[in-house]
C-alpha cells in the first residue's frame, strides 16, 4: 500500500473517475495513429518499434490524445517485451531501457500538456494518468493466439509468470500511475498476472482486460465468471474489462461483468475488424459505422453509470474525429 504526494496509489483511478464525473476516457488505438503519421510498424515489435526508431511520434500521439480529452494514456509498451527486443540484437540493458522509456515518454507528455492547461480558467481537462501497457504472451508470439487463448500444453502458469516478471518489474520501477494487462485470452494468464502482482508486492493499481471473439466467453472458451471469480479476490486489481473485441459485444459484456464484479469496468473495443494471424492482416469490419459507434459509446457509459464506474476507451479509428491538429 503506497502513498505518493499524499494520495494512496490504489485510489488514483477511483479519484480520477470521480473527477471525470463517473466515466473516465482512455486514449485510442496507438498503432493506427502512428501509421497515420508515417510510422512503419509492419514488424513483430509492432508499435513498440517506434521506441527504437521514432520516439518523437509516440510523444506526438500522446499529446494528440490528451488534447482530444483522454483521461488515461496507455504507454507504447504493449508489444515491448525483453525477448522481443533481444531478438533484434539488443542487450538486456538496452531492452529494459526501452521499457522504461515508454513510461517516461508518456509521463513527460502528460506533464507537458497539464502544465499548459492547468492555469487556464474554464478548461475541462483532468490531469491524465499513465497506464503502463503489458500485452499478453500471445501478443509477443505474434501468431494471433491472444485471440484464441490456445498457448499449447507446454505453457504453464509458471512459464507465464516468468515471461511477465522482469517486464513487470522494469515498468513498475519506471513509475506509472497504473498497470494495464491487455488482451488476456484465458484464465491461466489472468491467474499468472494476479499471482505475479502479489509475489512482487506491486502497490500500483492494475486492470486486467480480456479479449473476446464471440462476445460470450474468453477466447479460450472459459467463462468470464471463472476468470473474474479469481480476479475479484485480488486487492491489486482495481478494474477489469474488455479490449480489442468487436464493439457490438460491449454493451452485453458490460451488463454481464456488472453481475460478476464490483470492480470498475474498462472497455476499449476495436473497430470490429478480425485479425488473421496467419496472413498477418486485419479482415474487414462487419460492425456499425462511426456515427453508431458514438451512439453506442454513450450507451456503454450509461449502462455502467447506473451502478458503479467505467473507464471507456476507443480504438483510434473511432476517436480521431475529435483530434485537433
Amino acid at each position: 500500500m503506497g502513498i505518493e504526494n499524499g494520495i494512496r496509489k490504489e485510489n488514483v483511478l477511483e479519484d480520477l473517475i470521480e473527477k471525470a464525473g463517473g466515466c473516465a476516457v482512455v486514449d485510442g488505438g496507438f498503432a493506427t495513429q502512428l501509421e497515420k503519421h508515417g510510422a512503419s510498424i509492419n514488424d513483430p515489435l509492432w508499435s513498440a518499434l517506434c521506441l527504437i526508431k521514432d520516439p518523437h511520434l509516440i510523444t506526438r500521439v500522446h499529446l494528440e490524445y490528451l488534447e482530444a480529452g483522454a483521461d488515461i494514456l496507455v504507454t507504447s509498451s504493449y508489444q515491448a517485451t525483453l525477448p522481443g527486443f533481444q531478438s533484434r540484437g539488443l542487450s538486456m540493458e538496452e531492452a529494459e531501457s526501452l521499457l522504461t522509456k515508454s513510461v517516461r515518454i508518456a509521463t513527460k507528455a502528460r506533464d507537458k500538456f497539464w502544465a499548459s492547461v492547468k492555469l487556464k480558467s474554464g478548461h475541462k481537462y483532468n490531469r491524465a494518468l499513465v497506464a503502463a501497457s503489458i500485452g499478453s504472451y500471445g501478443a509477443y508470439l505474434a501468431d494471433g493466439s491472444e485471440y484464441s487463448g490456445n498457448y499449447g500444453p507446454t505453457v504453464t502458469l509458471e512459464k507465464l509468470k516468468d515471461f511477465h516478471r522482469r517486464r513487470l518489474q522494469v515498468l513498475v520501477e519506471a513509475g506509472p500511475d497504473l498497470l494495464a494487462f491487455e488482451t488476456i485470452p484465458n484464465k491461466l494468464e489472468a491467474q499468472a498476472c494476479v499471482e505475479l502482482l502479489d509475489e512482487e508486492n506491486v502497490d500500483i493499481p492494475s486492470w486486467i482486460c480480456f479479449s473476446s471473439v464471440g462476445g460470450e466467453n474468453a477466447p479460450s472458451g472459459e467463462s468470464f465468471e471463472e476468470c473474474l471469480d479469481m480476479i475479484n479476490k485480488s486487492s491489486s486489481v482495481c478494474a477489469v474489462g474488455i479490449n480489442c473485441a468487436p464493439p457490438h459485444f460491449v454493451l452485453s459484456l458490460i451488463q454481464r461483468f456488472k453481475e460478476l464484479t464490483a470492480k470498475a469496468i474498462v472497455v476499449y473495443p476495436n473497430s470490429g475488424e478480425i485479425w488473421d494471424g496467419v496472413a498477418k492482416r486485419w479482415l474487414p469490419s462487419k460492425c456499425f459505422d462511426d456515427e453508431k459507434f458514438e451512439l453506442f459509446a454513450a450507451r456503454w457509459r450509461d449502462a455502467e453509470l447506473n451502478s458503479s464506474e467505467v473507464a471507456v476507451g476507443q480504438r483510434l479509428l473511432r476517436f480521431e474525429r475529435f483530434l485537433k491538429y
